[in-house]
């Protein structure tokens, strides 16, 4: 993370642009960020240009500490939060790139988290539950905190 303006002020500008998630997504998705870095291998961690996180790479890391911290509530808190779907992810994840909180390569994109498993059956731990696809970010109202 970086910038002059704090994290929560960050946010707190986010939502007032627009309440589509809740103030908890973003700290959650920064939190398993730094969770993910932190389970590298050691070698992958010392070095910058293998330590950078994949989408799909955050995703894993997101689904296991929600397991971790909400046990089967997981898809509940995600739904209330308004992140249904990776690409939700991926949108917190690059709304704070835009805002300078995070960073991002060139190469990096909303599509990284496209097309991988469904979000909330991943978060609940069974594959055969059924879930939304991931689809394109809706501009639909969210229910927000």
């Amino acid at each position: 993370m970086s910038g002059e303006t704090g994290f929560w002020d960050a946010v707190d500008a986010l939502r007032a642009q627009r309440r589509r998630y809740a103030r908890e997504a973003y700290g959650f998705v920064v939190g398993a960020l730094g969770a993910t870095v932190q389970a590298l291998p050691e070698a992958r961690r010392a070095d910058a240009a293998t330590r950078h996180l994949s989408g799909q790479e955050l995703l894993g890391g997101v689904v296991a500490l929600a397991r971790r911290e909400f046990g089967p509530m997981a898809p509940t808190v995600f739904a209330e939060w308004g992140v249904v779907g990776a690409l939700d992810v991926g949108e917190i994840v690059f709304e704070l790139v835009g805002c300078g909180q995070l960073s991002a390569r060139p190469e990096d994109s909303i599509e990284d988290f496209r097309g991988g498993p469904d979000l909330m059956r991943m978060l609940a731990g069974d594959p055969s539950r059924p879930g939304p696809a991931d689809e394109a970010p809706r501009d639909r109202p969210r229910r927000t905190a």
